[in-house]
């Protein structure tokens, strides 16, 4: 455990900075911080399973940094660590030198972490022993080897595209789920390679930026090993460096490294932008009997929010994430781990950006409360590599709600967006006035704090929750397959099954879930603000009503290609949806819409109406239809299109509407009604059917119009 042998290699003090294992002349140095440690060896192996060739004792220790270099060693390295010191837990000190740890800024793994014969527990399994005891057994065989990794990658001139936030259409998107069924047809499913070639796809429907669940090495827990399920969504990181070992189509090292770098220069070559989901917020090493695979070995104290003050016994974990524990983010090493992995990811990876799971997390300071003056956002504003890049929060976590509480430079799924979407689409009362905020880039959220309209990310579904064909398929949630008898998953999904649950051949029930659809999909791409679909939804994807897939790598969870013929008419109406945004300046404005005259031509930006065209009674709880008319945005004296109009019929029964007096050299003229047959629900450019008359609009029930004048 603590006995150092050396083969050839040469050990020199090397350097504190930077942290991890970095390639350097004629060698590798090696730099570890853990603060309450006595002692920390360097194990270096030639195999996977193999016994370690070299175990060196770090001498050096600086601002609690243990480092050394290494002279003879090249990228393909394979190496760990064992760290001694107290192993207390009632004071929350956890070392135990017989346990192969990862290196936090491990780049690449051998492979997955799994508890071969609990060899993972650092605590005796004896009935009664509790977490006490400390298990004396070597796990070096077993546990996954990090991996030097040289950074150079031949990025062949390909650059990001030069997109604002505000003419996104982000597409959120599991890497193995988009072509691990056989129907993708791709060479090397269910990988970063064999995503490449379904990019002609997202290019076709108009997509420019993906949302990739977590990416980041992930540690599938023991529960679910035992019901023969897995993490599937990834959502239990284990490496904040390191590519997701198992995406990778061929078992060289660094694979992972070299495959993700292709995908994402391959996504940028097609002019469409790469957001990580990233999980900071914990690890899955879990609470206090999870096992130990590296923060918890290399220095619990310093990575983890523990229960109590550090004066007094600290054995047990804050939990703010319902996953066992919570990354401490008011320790430095913990901001500065997030920080380098952050800025990794973007100049070494060139991603663009990052969701950040469970945000609130990031802002809990000593005394649990969130705070948009915490340390970590500071960090983040003043950083000037990361004050380039994309920042999306999810804006809560198990006990606290923030959207719209987040610092400037973050925008923030906005859940608000979803749950008024969905209550007013199935035609629950009291919601106009909510929809109105919500389609307007939600002013109330964002517009006093310096930020705008597209920092609003607009969802209806997301990989958490119903795919869009279920949200109005069932009522009720149905993830028996998880294993917990139906009581995981939310409960309250505003859904609505148009008639009957889940699969039906009625085809009025299917004609009516098809308009829902389609009406939702307006509601997401029309609203101001940055849209995000849900992969899979354009070509209703379903998870059979399950609402909480995580565990789920199998066909409930992967995309069935032949659903994209099968309902190509809706693929075609999420593709000219999306086309329909960017041929419309106002679509992607920057600014809020603030109802006024803005360029002297006696027309507002924005003006709303009631179905009799007079004025629109926001508290009226019955009321279920919404109209509301924008000028186009399109630059010239007399454009072609200089209005729109929207109509939002909620209601069971038909509506007249009262339309906008015009210009007698202009009328409206019908883009969409989704009520429509599929061959004439959506107008292509010029082909838009003029209104005759021209004076009103009959709105079949339920339906969404929009309508242009000319």
């Amino acid at each position: 455990m603590g006995t150092e042998h050396r083969s050839d290699k040469t050990v020199t003090k090397g350097a504190s900075f930077p942290l991890g294992a970095t390639l350097c002349e004629g060698g590798v140095n090696f730099a570890l911080y853990s603060k309450h440690a006595s002692e920390v060896f360097l194990h270096l192996f030639d195999t996977p399973d193999g016994e370690p060739t070299d175990i060196i004792r770090l001498e050096n220790r600086e601002k609690f940094i243990w480092f050394a270099r290494v002279a003879g060693l090249k990228a393909g390295q394979l190496y760990g660590y064992k760290v001694n010191g107290e192993y207390r837990p009632e004071w929350g000190l956890r070392f135990n030198g017989a346990k192969l740890l990862l290196d936090p800024y491990a780049k690449a793994l051998t492979g997955k972490f799994r508890n071969v014969d609990n060899l993972l527990l650092p605590y005796d399994l004896r009935p009664g022993a509790g977490d006490r005891v400390l298990d004396g057994r070597d796990n070096s065989a077993i546990v996954p080897k990090a991996i030097v990794v040289d950074d150079a990658f031949d990025w062949r001139g390909v650059r990001s595209p030069d997109l604002g936030l505000e003419q996104l259409v982000i597409y959120e998107v599991h890497v193995k789920g988009f072509t691990a069924h056989p129907s993708s047809g791709v060479s090397s499913p269910g990988t970063y390679l064999g995503f490449i070639e379904k990019i002609p796809h997202l290019t076709r429907l108009g997509v420019n930026a993906v949302e990739l669940l977590p990416v980041h090495e992930h540690y599938v827990d023991d529960f679910l090993i035992d019901r023969s399920l897995t993490n599937y969504w990834g959502y239990n990181s284990i490496g904040f460096f390191a590519p997701e070992f198992s995406y990778c189509s061929r078992r060289a090292p660094a694979g992972p490294v070299t495959e993700f770098k292709t995908l994402v220069r391959e996504l940028h070559r097609a002019g469409i932008k790469v957001i990580l989901d990233v999980v900071y917020n914990h690890t899955g090493e879990g609470n206090e009997m999870g096992p130990t695979m590296c923060f918890r070995g290399v220095d619990n104290l310093s990575y983890y929010s523990l229960i109590g003050p550090p004066e007094a016994p600290r054995s047990g974990y804050l939990n703010y994430t319902g996953c066992g524990n919570s990354l401490n983010f008011d320790s430095p090493p913990v901001i500065r781990l997030v920080m380098d992995s952050l800025r990794y990811w973007f100049e070494v990876m060139h991603v663009d950006g990052f969701r950040f799971d469970l945000a609130s997390v990031l802002g809990r300071t000593e005394d649990g409360s969130f705070r948009p003056t915490a340390a970590f956002f500071d960090t983040v504003s003043q950083d000037p590599v990361l004050n380039r890049a994309i920042m999306i929060a999810e804006p809560w976590d198990l006990g606290t709600y923030q959207v719209g509480n987040f610092p400037v430079d973050w925008s923030e799924w906005n859940g608000r967006f979803r749950d008024t979407m969905r209550r007013f689409e199935k035609s629950d009362s009291g919601q106009l006035s909510e929809v109105g905020w919500r389609i307007t880039g939600s002013a109330d959220l964002y517009g006093e704090d310096g930020r705008s309209a597209y920092n609003s990310v607009n969802f209806i579904t997301c990989h958490d929750g119903f795919t869009l064909h279920d949200l109005v398929s069932y009522n009720t949630k149905h993830n028996e397959r998880n294993g917990e008898n139906n009581r995981d998953g939310a409960d309250d999904n505003n859904s609505w099954n148009c008639g009957a649950e889940g699969a039906t051949e009625d085809p009025a029930v299917l004609a009516l879930r098809e308009r829902m659809m389609k009406n939702h999909t307006c509601g997401l791409l029309f609203a101001c603000g940055t849209p995000m679909i849900l992969g899979g939804d354009e070509f209703a994807r379903t998870q059979r009503g399950n609402n909480n897939a995580y565990c789920q790598d199998n066909e409930i969870n992967w995309f069935d290609w032949n659903l994209a013929s099968r309902n190509s008419a809706q693929v075609e109406f999420f593709r000219k949806a999306i086309a329909f945004t960017r041929r419309f300046p106002v679509l992607q404005r920057r600014k809020f819409l603030l109802g006024e005259d803005l360029d002297a031509d006696g027309v507002p930006d924005l003006a709303w109406f009631a179905p009799d065209g007079g004025e629109l009674h926001w508290q009226d709880e019955n009321a279920r239809t919404l109209c509301y008319q924008l000028e186009s945005g399109v630059d010239g004296p007399r454009p072609e299109v200089d209005r729109l109009f929207f109509i939002l019929n909620a209601y069971w029964e038909p509506q007249w509407v009262k339309l906008p007096v015009l210009n007698p050299r202009r009328c409206w003229c019908r883009v969409i009604d989704t009520s429509l047959a599929d061959s004439e629900d959506f107008a292509d450019p010029g082909e838009e059917v003029a209104i005759d008359p021209s004076d009103h609009y009959i709105v079949n029930p339920r339906t969404t119009v929009v309508l242009i004048s000319r």
